[in-house]
């Protein structure tokens, strides 16, 4: 069904609306996915403080194209919805989970991070980069693993002086 000029102005504002406030934005094609999954996803974006809209591929490229980012804009084949939010990691986050979860019906074609117009694969480490709190985690015991086998050692010679 053809969309009117007048609705067409009005999704490509909202396009460049949501480009502008969000940090991160990714490209997601999906297909085969019932109206229950769809909501579910929405619902569950909507959670994390993520937006999801489907738009037409011309329009998207207009709304980028127009806000003058750097990079080249990926293939975008099939249909294609955005994912957007504030946090600069979780849109990619939660789309790569739905990937695991719907093989074969969703996946990220690309998209932007910091100003720049990325490929899949770059979205797809994006997506992998571990939550704060797990960094944290990691960082912690990096910094006590030396402690801890320094006092293993004074351990072992107490140990063996007796």
């Amino acid at each position: 069904m053809a969309i009117s000029k007048e609705k067409k102005v009005e999704i490509l504002k909202k396009l460049k609306q949501s480009i502008a406030d969000s940090m991160s934005l990714v490209f997601v094609n999906f297909k085969g996915l019932t109206v229950s999954e769809v909501s579910k996803i929405r619902r569950d974006l909507r959670s994390k403080g993520v937006g999801y809209m489907v738009a037409k591929k011309t329009l998207v490229k207009r709304a980028i194209t127009e806000g003058k980012f750097e990079g080249e804009i990926p293939q975008l084949d099939g249909e294609l919805a955005l994912a957007y939010g504030k946090d600069p990691i979780e849109p990619a986050r939660t789309i790569f989970a739905y990937q695991k979860e719907y093989k074969g019906h969703i996946h990220i074609m690309g998209g932007m991070f910091e100003g720049k117009i990325l490929d899949a694969v770059a979205m797809t480490e994006i997506a992998t980069i571990p939550s704060m709190q797990v960094l944290r985690g990691q960082f912690v015991n990096l910094i006590n693993s030396p402690i801890q086998r320094f006092v293993v050692a004074l351990n072992q010679i107490a140990e063996s002086k007796n």
